[in-house]
């Protein structure tokens, strides 16, 4: 991926982060949806918009739709704010590497032993 894609999926984060905190104010969304990664295609007509949201998965669909049905003020707002060409159709995907994370962590605790891992020998001395 290119230096200008790269610049602009951090552009497109930055900006859909900060609308999200201070322009939308749908209480379908909650207060803790955060932009975790946008993939921006190399023609730059689309953008995958990775979203997570700390309270869980149970409301995802609903996220997504309220989110997607959004789309076309996000766009908007961005044309104004960001200096592009062309801003990228967006789609939005439910990120769930968080949760992923977090189950392996809890997968590692189960199997190795409850003991602290720093050793506490002190060196040998020859």
């Amino acid at each position: 991926m290119g230096y200008h894609i790269e610049r602009v999926n951090s552009l497109i984060r930055q900006e859909m982060s900060e609308m999200l905190q201070r322009q939308v104010k749908d209480p379908r969304l909650g207060n803790f949806i955060s932009i975790t990664a946008v993939s921006t295609s190399s023609d730059m007509k689309h953008a995958k918009v990775y979203v997570s949201c700390v309270q869980g998965e149970e409301d995802r669909q609903e996220i997504l739709g309220v989110l997607a049905s959004a789309a076309g003020f996000f766009r908007r707002e961005m044309a104004v704010n960001l200096r592009l060409r062309r801003v990228p159709e967006l789609t939005f995907q439910w990120d769930d590497s968080i949760e992923r994370g977090d189950q392996v962590l809890r997968l590692i605790d189960q199997v190795t032993p409850g003991e602290d891992c720093t050793d506490t020998e002190s060196p040998r001395q020859d």
